[in-house]
């Protein structure tokens, strides 16, 4: 009977619930703000101090249960925390502690206001003299409206992409095209807001038409199929826009979208909903509650935050399974690694001089939607901000400017991607970041060796499996062929390969052994493969000996050694992921970082133990010190086995955190000797949710563990 009458009243356990939160936190010694009633969470804000200043407030929330999913999701619980903030009109807090009764506690940093990325987990509340020490989160003088204008577009675009798929489909297949749509939307807004109004174009009937007026939710309404005609002409004359080109190292020319893409939508109601959810965004109002702009635009919304509200729409509503085949890599995973990157690279002078001075480079070579350029963006935003205290607030956003500019660059395979991570910047005022196509990555003369000084990467592992069929058969024919090519270089794919490596000389300064590799004007080889750091140091022409020699800007994993240290050419079934380490690791300048995901079998597998030394060196038994490695292993995170589970594969993957060796000033081709340090090691076993009939379920009452494994690793535990 009385877990009956408890049942019977959920604001009564509310309210005990809440008043126990109360008392754990008796050190905040100030009244407490009771927030507005809400249906499903009772909330308020206490306040301590510290030598007689007020800290920050803190959030306290007690939650009803079965609504988990509103701490263990962070966008969930942003709009949960907007709704209960929304008339508060001193600070907002900076933290917040959810519990749910269920033997469930959260704790969340909130809104970016320690520095980070938005809100996420933290592993402890920090104590009062600590909470004196953060930034107020009113250093952005629109905050709350920004914030607001973030929950309604995530309502908006939820409701846009049900309304097409099941009611209004329109001339859309599948989730994925309503999702291209929106982005091919979103980038003629990015234009709107950032370009002349006076800007004009030619419609289909020859009429010069003004695209600023044409482009409007209030004309699509009044002119119906004529406005839709107009916006796809306006589509077609502005896709190929100058401003939206991006030339890659290798000289070619980058659009976001094909030169045969076109709008497809076509039902005005459609485009109706959608312009007036991204154009009717009110008056841009301050914190303290005065209009600034009587009509705002994205362009007047925080960044990150149109960032998030693009990644959480694509996690939400992406379709990976077969097409494509492609998947984009959750949240959490995303933001701890970008997370430990950043913290060490705030402690690297030397990478703090070049960011200053607008050198920094980052790069992920197989980039999906350029989610972790999103993330990487929005922290060395806020790097910029809190750590370099010498420049002024005009030079900070200057260089702010300068590095979406010229410093993040992005490659992947499939132009559907490419589209939604040039679209995913431009929302962030970053439409020349370097987003490129590329046929394929591992092999791309559009990335150029020690060019970068991070780079977040999870790209595609194991072999493609073939069924025994004539048709799939031919494309094992055809996948092999292609790889054999990668591993050994360009060449007449009719020819057999000889047993020679072709290599760079550095003190004659030019290819050797090339060959019948296929070379270009300069004489040098269009891909030389991925053995040009190996080199003959014995046995006869027809059996050569093959010792491993580690350059700066060489690759040597298209073979492996044998039971005598001869390296032998591996086969076309090697792992992709085995070849990515190998391309990643020269791509990085020297001293460069690395955060990558990977299958455990590399990192595990005794049959992968030449990859292992191949990255930190063989250990010498008398020092203890690993000698000959390319790189630095500084840290290696299990994830769960479910954490690509939506994209059809249940494979145990690891962060991989690896320091690329720094060069010999005197000889810049070779490494330095440097120590290998303590490996800092961490299992994952849950990422705050449970995948259930094909969705991420952050109800499921389970911790994000990445949470306190980030703390510890700055912690340096």
């Amino acid at each position: 009977m009385a877990k009956e009458a408890k049942k019977q009243d959920p604001q009564q356990q509310l309210e005990a619930l809440f008043n126990k939160l109360v008392k754990q936190h008796s050190e905040f010694t100030q009244p407490l703000v009771e927030l507005p009633e809400h249906e499903f969470a009772k909330a308020g804000l206490i306040q301590g101090l510290v030598e007689g200043n007020l800290t920050p407030p803190v959030m306290l929330i007690a939650l009803a249960e079965g609504h988990w999913e509103y701490a263990a999701d962070t966008a969930k619980f942003d709009d949960l925390a907007y709704q209960l903030l929304s008339d508060i009109e001193g600070d907002w807090p900076v933290f917040a502690v959810v519990d749910d009764g269920m033997n469930h506690q959260r704790i969340l940093a909130l809104f970016g206001a320690d520095g980070s990325d938005g809100t996420h987990g933290a592993d402890t509340l920090p104590s009062l003299e600590e909470l004196r020490s953060f930034d107020r989160m009113e250093r952005d003088p629109t905050f709350r409206w920004s914030m607001r204008v973030y929950t309604r577009l995530m309502q908006r675009f939820d409701a846009f992409h049900e309304s097409v798929y099941r009611v209004r489909r329109d001339k859309v297949t599948n989730k994925n095209s309503i999702i291209y749509e929106v982005a091919k939307l979103l980038f003629l807004e990015s234009f709107r807001v950032h370009h002349s109004k006076e800007l004009t174009f030619v419609d289909h009937e020859g009429n010069t038409c003004v695209f600023n007026e044409v482009f409007n939710y209030e004309y699509v309404r009044r002119n119906g199929e004529k406005a839709v005609s107009q916006i796809k002409a306006a589509f077609k004359a502005l896709k190929s826009h100058p401003d939206y080109i991006v030339i890659a190292d290798d000289g070619t020319p980058n659009g976001i979208f094909d030169e045969d893409e076109y709008l497809k939508l076509s039902v005005p109601e459609n485009y109706v909903d959608l312009l007036e959810a991204i154009q009717n965004l009110g008056p841009v109002i301050s914190n303290d509650g005065k209009i600034v702009k009587n009509s705002g635009s994205l362009a007047d919304v925080s960044g990150d935050l149109l960032g998030r509200v693009f990644d959480v729409f694509l996690r939400a509503k992406f379709e990976s399974k077969g097409g494509l085949g492609v998947y984009l890599t959750p949240n959490p995973v995303k933001q701890a690694m970008l997370e430990m990157a950043i913290y060490d690279i705030a402690d690297d002078d030397k990478v703090m001089a070049k960011l200053t001075n607008g050198d920094f480079k980052f790069c992920d070579p197989t980039c999906g939607s350029f989610g972790f350029g999103s993330v990487a963006l929005s922290q060395i935003d806020r790097l910029v901000d809190s750590k370099l205290g010498g420049l002024s607030d005009n030079e900070k956003e200057k260089l702010k400017q300068d590095l979406r500019d010229n410093s993040f660059t992005g490659a992947d395979n499939s132009t559907d991607m490419i589209m939604l991570a040039r679209v995913n910047m431009a929302l962030q005022n970053a439409p020349k970041a370097k987003i490129i196509h590329a046929y394929n990555s591992l092999s791309t003369p559009a990335l150029k060796p020690n060019s970068f000084d991070l780079i977040c990467t999870n790209p595609p592992f194991g072999t493609p499996k073939f069924a025994k069929d004539k048709n799939s058969q031919e494309s094992k024919l055809k996948y092999e062929e292609e790889m054999e090519q990668i591993l050994g270089g360009f060449r007449p794919s009719v020819k057999v390969m000889d047993s020679y490596n072709v290599w760079y000389d550095h003190v004659k300064m030019k290819w050797q052994d090339t060959g019948d590799l296929e070379l270009d004007n300069n004489g040098e080889p269009k891909w030389a493969g991925y053995r040009t750091d190996l080199r003959k140091t014995g046995g006869t022409d027809k059996k050569p000996f093959y010792s491993l020699q580690p350059t700066t800007g060489g690759l040597a994993l298209g073979s492996k050694p044998d039971s005598k240290g001869n390296w032998q050419p591996v086969s076309a079934t090697i792992d992709p992921a085995v070849l990515f380490i190998d391309r990643c690791l020269q791509l990085l300048k020297p001293g460069g970082r690395l955060m990558i995901v990977l299958p455990d079998g590399i990192l595990c597998n005794s049959g992968d133990r030449y990859v292992r030394e191949y990255i930190m060196g063989k250990k010498d038994e008398k020092t203890g010190e690993f000698v000959g490695g390319k790189a630095i292993v500084k840290a290696v995170i299990s994830l769960p086995s479910d954490c690509f589970k939506l994209s059809g594969t249940g494979a145990k993957t690891s962060i991989l955190y690896l320091q690329k060796r720094h060069a010999n000033p005197n000889q810049p081709e070779q490494f330095l000797p440097e120590p290998q340090t303590d490996v800092f090691m961490a299992v994952a076993e849950t990422l705050g949710y449970v995948v259930k009939n094909n969705i991420e379920d952050y109800n499921a009452g389970v911790t994000n563990d990445l949470d306190k494994i980030v703390s510890a690793y700055k912690r340096g535990e």
